[in-house]
Order: structure tokens, then sequence, then C-alpha cells
């Protein structure tokens, strides 16, 4: 069982920046964010592999960078240039898997995070 807790949401404007933290209980193979609205289905912003590989929703590439610290089982999302929207609760999601990273599910889930920006 692994355990993650993120952190770092809030209220921005547009154009913006805010950075997110996912602290874990363990070191996993794949961690990634995903986003979810109200009204809308859950979507995946981006993953980064243990190897460093990572990957992005159209939606966000260029604009969100996603890293992950395993000294310090830390997984980030620094989020540049906010748009209204990318207003969402932000998830982290990790796994053991390799194949878990293209096409999920993720096994473990943190609470989530409140990411408002404002126009």
């Amino acid at each position: 069982q692994v355990r993650l807790a993120e952190s770092g949401g809030g209220s921005v404007q547009t154009g913006g920046s805010l950075r997110l933290s996912c602290v874990t209980s363990g070191n996993t193979y794949c961690m990634a964010w995903f986003r979810q609205a109200p009204g809308r289905e859950r979507e995946r912003v981006g993953y980064i592999t243990r190897d460093g590989i990572t990957d992005y929703a159209n939606s966000v590439r260029g604009r969100f960078t996603i890293s992950r610290d395993d000294a310090e089982n830390t997984l980030s999302l620094q989020m540049n240039s906010l748009k209204p929207e990318d207003t969402a609760m932000y998830s982290c999601a990790a796994d053991s898997w390799k194949t878990t990273c293209s096409y999920g599910p993720f096994a473990f889930w943190g609470q989530g995070t409140q990411v408002t920006v404002s126009s």
C-alpha cells in the first residue's frame, strides 16, 4: 500500500503559476497527475517514470512540467501560464507497473488539491 498526499493548490489569476507537490510513502515506477473539473471526466495531466520518461496531455504540454525526487519520495507539478480551463481538482497517482503509465489503471491515489484559475 502506497499513501499519497498532495499540497500546493490554491487560487491564481490567468497567466499565473502554481506548483503542486505529492509526498508518497513509497517509490513506484510510474507516477502521474490527474485532474477533474465539475461535470467533466477525469483527465490524465501527465506521468513520469522512474527512468525520467514523461508524457503530457496536449492541453498542458509546454505549460506544465512533472518531476520527481525519489530520494525524497516527492512528485511535483509545475504549472505555468495557467488558464481558467485548468481549474480542477488535481490528484496524484502511483503504480508499480510500467504499462500503467500509458494504459492505467493506477492503484494508488491521493485525496486531491483544488486549483482555481480566475480570469
